[in-house]
């Protein structure tokens, strides 16, 4: 069991992490506020002091405590650390994503609020836009009772109280829900900002811009320091990662990594060694989302004074990935040419087809991978480099995925979008999808064939001998996913070939057809009947039916007209949702590919 302690944004953002794995967990926060849909947890209010938290751990049978409250909440922080370490736990901390320490420039930085006051008395400042919140009215009183000061606060009667006991006016309290910063600077004109640092989830950014753009300065309150013990993660992946670990068993299946950020750790871990910087056992990585995750590297050692190479073993955690367990290798090497070039490794693909946004006779690493290495790289080092990536067995590995359709020869692809594999994940296929379609719009297929698997695919391209291999894509279970797909990028024509059993699922509206998600419904079938005119004897073969398929020989010819040809219908009205229908044709198969001609 978890404990989760919360009340922020963070606190959501764990919510989601912890429903997502289906087990029970607590969910505590110190008032009762904030509305929050735990699906799967129990949301308890009232702060609680170290006695008090260590009996409900004791009693619920807490296994990890997760901090996700306010960064400034320093009582709770160092209650969590003391039960943490009397009740020999572990303790995750979310924090909130901080600018680096070279994009913060600019800012008059303050130890705590008594500090506040005195850097602003010294300097003059005598009107001043609090953006601190309620809970600090009174660590600055020292300052307001002499000067112009307006406080922004929730609008809310708890919040109104607070600042009416602590005897401030009513006049100049401001709410979020009336003006941005920008709007409130333009209308109160102070001469300072002060806010304290409150992370990318806070606002910071947004205050900052905005003094800047008012032209006054940006006086801001530090973080206090958090007590030690904590595992820091900052954000829902590093959350994920950090309870599959220290609780195993609350996920049913473990995640894992891309092989764009073992790539990524890789050249990273390369490049460090190269310059002479120790790497550890573990490589931090920046992911697309913003947070700073790390991966083990297993062997990192220089060539020779020019380049180094390092290696990453992919964990797909339970996703069922083929290049789960391969090495994934980076060679990283001086360049006399400026700037960073990714060049193809053995294992790793060549692309031979425009429509992927590589380049024709590169290697086939993917936009957000080739980032991500970019962005670590290029923090580490100015000057020109060559990267090369190689996967153990990627040649032989391809032969299994969408490569060889897609125009990748001689190995795998580098991809990933959020460096994250999601185990028995969609968005790798539907990914797939996408990419099909664009090499189809790249080789000037004009209609894309659509279809369930390799056996449907063989009889339509029997049907249309005259298309390009590209031009036909397979859809698995996701019909909704890749009719959007040929929308977005707007395919002129789609035919879409489908068997009778998913058939029968895409006529009732389900356009993810997976059994795990719909079965075959004959009470639906039987109502398709009744609209279509069959006879009785068309609703007692439902009856009988164990498999959609069985619907081929179990109506007689003028039930199986009337019935098949009011499925199709059904079949476009589900598919008009998302692509147009009249560019749209869908043929019904038999398991022999013959297709059904509804009557004219």
């Amino acid at each position: 069991m978890i404990l989760i302690l919360g009340g922020t944004t963070e606190g959501r953002l764990a919510v989601r992490v912890a429903d997502a794995a289906g087990s029970p967990y607590w969910y505590s926060t110190r008032g009762d506020l904030q509305q929050i849909d735990c699906k799967h947890g129990t949301h308890i209010s009232g702060a609680m002091d170290e006695p008090a938290m260590s009996a409900f751990c004791q009693e619920h049978g807490i296994r990890l405590l997760v901090d996700a409250a306010h960064p400034f909440a320093t009582e709770l922080h160092r209650t969590v650390a003391a039960v943490a370490e009397s009740l020999d736990l572990p303790a995750v901390r979310v924090e909130r994503i901080y600018e680096m320490p070279g994009q913060a420039g600019g800012i008059r930085w303050c130890d705590d609020y008594a500090d506040a006051v005195l850097r602003l008395e010294a300097d003059g400042i005598t009107r001043l836009l609090a953006l601190t919140g309620v809970q600090t009215i009174g660590k600055l009183r020292d300052y307001w009772s002499k000067h112009d000061c307006w406080f922004r606060i929730l609008h809310r009667d708890e919040s109104l109280e607070k600042a009416r006991q602590q005897g401030f006016d009513p006049a100049r309290l401001m709410y979020y829900e009336e003006d941005d910063e920008a709007a409130l600077i333009a209308r109160l004109r102070p001469q300072a900002i002060l806010t304290k640092e409150s992370g990318e989830s806070g606002g910071f950014s947004q205050k900052r811009a905005a003094a800047r753009g008012a032209g006054i300065p940006l006086y801001a309150v530090r973080r206090p320091a958090l007590p030690s013990g904590f595992e820091v993660v900052t954000g829902e992946h590093g959350l994920r990662k950090a309870i599959e670990r220290l609780v195993p068993g609350f996920f049913p299946l473990r995640s894992g990594f891309t092989t764009g950020a073992c790539a990524t750790a890789a050249s990273k871990a390369a490049l460090m060694a190269l310059l002479g910087q120790e790497t550890g056992e573990t490589v931090g990585v920046l992911f697309p989302d913003g947070e700073r995750l790390f991966l083990p590297v297993t062997e990192v050692r220089c060539l020779d004074a020019r380049s180094a190479i390092a290696t990453v073993i992919k964990d797909a955690g339970d996703d069922p990935d083929i290049t789960n367990g391969r090495a994934i290798v980076s060679t990283v090497a001086f360049s006399d040419k400026p700037g960073i070039h990714f060049l193809q490794g053995e294992g790793v693909g060549r692309v031979t087809l425009p429509g992927l946004g590589l380049p024709i006779g590169g290697p086939a690493i993917n936009r957000v991978p080739q980032q991500m290495i970019s962005q670590e790289l290029s923090a580490l080092y100015s000057g020109g480099l060559d990267v090369t990536v190689s996967v153990s067995g990627g040649r032989e590995l391809a032969q299994r995925t969408f490569n060889p359709k897609l125009g990748i020869v001689d190995g795998i692809s580098i991809i990933g979008t959020s460096g994250i594999v999601r185990p028995f994940s969609n968005e790798a296929f539907v990914d797939a999808i996408r990419r099909e379609v664009e090499v189809a719009i790249a080789v000037g297929a004009q209609q894309l064939v659509i279809n369930s698997g390799a056996k449907s695919e063989a009889f339509l391209k029997s049907r249309f001998p005259e298309l390009p291999p590209q031009a036909f894509v397979h859809y698995g279970n996701f019909i909704g996913e890749t009719l959007r797909i040929a929308s977005d990028l707007h395919v002129p024509r789609v035919t879409m070939g489908i068997m009778l059993g998913k058939a029968v699922k895409l006529a009732e509206g389900h356009l993810d057809t997976h059994s795990k998600s719909v079965v075959m419904n004959k009470a639906f079938l039987k109502e398709v009947v009744l609209g279509a005119g069959c006879s009785p004897a068309a609703a007692e073969a439902i009856d009988r039916l164990t498999l959609a398929r069985e619907l081929w020989t179990a109506l007689a010819e003028d039930d199986a007209r009337r019935f098949f040809s009011a499925i199709l219908s059904r079949c476009y009205t589900a598919c008009a949702t998302v692509y147009d229908r009249a560019s749209l044709t869908i043929l019904l198969l038999d398991e022999f590919g013959a297709i059904f001609t509804p009557p004219a």
